[in-house]
């Protein structure tokens, strides 16, 4: 079974056939094809997994390295060994907290799960995370709708709920997401600017912190990769990366960025990588797929792929200007990067590689 969205399968299965995602030496930056595009993209996990801290924990910040670092795989061809490892020491399973069981940043781990059971089936687990989505599920139907509560988690979980559907091919999935995610979009969402509020606490406040519409954006983007065409839930959640799209095309600053407070750039003014790679990456999909009007979104991801490529990744690989963790808008430096930074600049560079035609997908 191939998974809808994900491609790739040659190249990743070549990988293990030369005992790629097991044991082989990691790549060179010099070894990458003829193209910019890959040579930064390696260069950037390279660094991450040789300098990277608190690399071997299931947590959200891993997960969204390792689903960058796999998309690293299917646009250069290359890989640097961790991901598959990763998640056999994890024994594929969720972070758990008693106290929160369906706390959405615990569920993260599942999506870079399912990007390897993609090749890997049947010897990927997914048992952890489908226990997860079908006990949430039994909550949401017994009325239970307030877990997302906060922009972060949209990304965190929507998308394997997405995928665990079709796979399983079990619309429960689907219509528990989609009444999770109309609760967040209602307390969150602001129609006026098609941007979302962090939490409860910045409902009409003005602010709008740039990494959590990048991660409303990217798990748009990652479940519009999967839902079915005809999917009753499909339009809204097209409307809404539509809508998003245009306001950000509006907000990009002069030299790529956006601000970290997308409508204030007098508040901490400097680069920051996370958001902009994230935006990036639904953008330049966005583009490829023919939802977005290439003539007005392409220069959109061009300058920040310009920025993201020349600013953010440093000589040496270290992909700076991250925020730190954190919950609203804040300053990042050069020296500042991150697990999740680093992710999103992956997946960043695999949509921009797929534009410029030079990905090995």
């Amino acid at each position: 079974m191939r998974f809808p969205g994900i491609r790739g399968f040659g190249v990743l299965a070549a990988a293990v056939v030369a005992g790629g995602l097991f044991s082989a030496p990691a790549a060179t930056a010099e070894a990458a094809p003829a193209c910019p595009i890959t040579g930064q993209m390696v260069a950037a996990g390279n660094y991450w997994v040789t300098n990277g801290t608190n690399l071997a924990a299931p947590d959200w910040q891993n997960a969204t390295f390792h689903v960058g670092n796999l998309a690293l795989v299917r646009t250069t061809g290359q890989s640097n060994h961790k991901t598959l490892p990763w998640a056999q020491a994890n024994d594929y399973q969720l972070p758990l907290d008693p106290k929160r069981p369906f706390f959405p940043d615990n569920q993260a781990a599942g999506e870079a799960y399912l990007d390897l059971y993609t090749y890997f089936h049947p010897e990927i687990s997914l048992d952890a995370i489908r226990t997860r989505i079908r006990d949430e599920v039994a909550s949401v139907q017994a009325g239970h709708r307030d877990y997302w509560n906060y922009v972060d988690a949209l990304n965190m979980a929507m998308p394997s709920f997405a995928r665990m559907s079709l796979i399983d091919h079990d619309p429960s999935y689907l219509d528990a997401m989609d009444q999770l995610f109309r609760s967040s979009e209602h307390k969150l969402y602001n129609e006026f600017t098609g941007l979302w509020y962090r939490d409860a606490r910045f409902t009409g406040s003005g602010v709008f912190w740039s990494r959590g519409n990048g991660w409303a954006l990217a798990a748009l983007t990652k479940v519009l990769q999967v839902l079915p065409a005809d999917d009753p839930r499909r339009p809204e959640y097209l409307r809404v990366f539509k809508k998003m799209a245009s306001t950000l095309a509006l907000t990009q600053r002069r030299d790529g960025f956006w601000n970290a407070d997308l409508l204030n750039p007098w508040d901490h003014g400097g680069p920051e990588t996370s958001g902009t790679a994230f935006f990036t990456f639904g953008i330049g999909w966005g583009v490829s797929a023919g939802i977005l009007d290439a003539k007005r979104f392409r220069p959109v991801v061009d300058k920040a792929w310009a920025a993201l490529s020349t600013k953010s990744l440093q000589a040496n690989g270290l992909v700076g200007y991250v925020q730190p963790v954190g919950d609203r808008p804040a300053t990042a430096t050069a020296t500042d990067t991150s697990a999740f930074g680093v992710g999103a600049f992956l997946i960043a560079g695999q949509e921009v590689a797929k534009l410029q035609g030079c990905s090995a997908e």
